[in-house]
């Protein structure tokens, strides 16, 4: 939980300091977006209820179109009932990293990107009362993203789009091994600072 406060702290600070003067051909960028998530299968049987999720990245414009992003990310579904018990929810955090392409819809201010990269992360279930009653360690899965980047001024833009995470960490639940997947779409809308 400390770890969070410090990050969230780093983003608030980022975008309260005053902003130099920009150019639409900044290098730089930092992004927070939010929205729903909704699992595209069941994990581990249970069903999982719609969710929400978080995400802060860093984008670095290495070429024209192309650039890397990398960052941290957390996303939260409940289950009613699942292996777990009930009243579960299992939250997922760690870091993403990746490749973006950009590119502008014709001779329009708007852009379209597509995103591919790589998660580390790890999934903790939590019982009703809030405590972690498993956590399946950090492990490897990938990601997939696209939408499009609205210009809001100089240095700021909407940045509304659909991210699918999968992630398949191996576990032990009560003494019985298994293997998670979790698989889900998000709908997410952001806003990013050019720099």
């Amino acid at each position: 939980m400390k770890t969070k406060a410090i990050f969230i702290g780093i983003i608030f600070l980022s975008f309260i300091l005053p902003a130099q003067a920009q150019t639409t051909n900044s290098r730089w960028g930092f992004e927070l977006s939010s929205g729903l998530s909704m699992a595209t299968q069941k994990l581990g049987g249970a069903k999982l209820n719609p969710g929400l999720g978080f995400e802060g990245i860093f984008h670095y414009r290495f070429a024209q179109h192309t650039g890397v992003y990398a960052g941290w990310g957390w996303n939260h579904f409940g289950a009613d009932n699942s292996f777990a018990g009930n009243d579960v929810c299992f939250e997922e955090t760690g870091y993403v990293m990746g490749l973006q392409y950009k590119r502008a819809l014709g001779s329009s201010p708007v852009s379209w990107y597509l995103r591919a990269g790589a998660l580390y992360n790890h999934i903790e279930t939590e019982n009703a009362d809030g405590d972690i009653i498993n956590d399946t360690g950090h492990g490897w899965g990938w990601q997939l993203a696209g939408g499009i980047d609205l210009p809001l001024g100089k240095s700021w833009s909407l940045t509304p789009g659909v991210k699918f995470n999968s992630l398949t960490p191996e576990t032990s639940f009560d003494g019985t091994a298994r293997q998670l997947d979790y698989r889900y779409l998000q709908v997410r809308v952001g806003i990013r600072r050019s720099f």
